[in-house]
């Protein structure tokens, strides 16, 4: 039976020592990849709760229903 979680007490123990000797390191690891399994886990959690995206905002600005009507004033000569 040891013989089948000595690498997995082997892998746990060598963390242990990463996460003491060198902190930054270790959890800029850990942190980096929680990032990638946030992206796939988090949106459905989002929509069961009941989030709706905001609607987007307009790129163009509308122009109203009517004839333009020609500048006066600070035009160039």
């Amino acid at each position: 039976m040891s013989s089948t979680t000595a690498p997995f007490r082997r892998t746990y123990r060598y963390l242990q020592r990463q996460a003491h000797e060198s902190p930054v390191i270790f959890y800029s690891c850990v942190i980096g990849a929680i990032g990638p399994v946030m992206a796939v886990v988090v949106p459905p959690i989002r929509e069961r709760l009941g989030y709706k995206p905001a609607e987007m905002v307009p790129a163009t600005y509308p122009l109203p229903n009517r004839p333009r009507r020609p500048t006066h004033g600070y035009e160039d000569p």
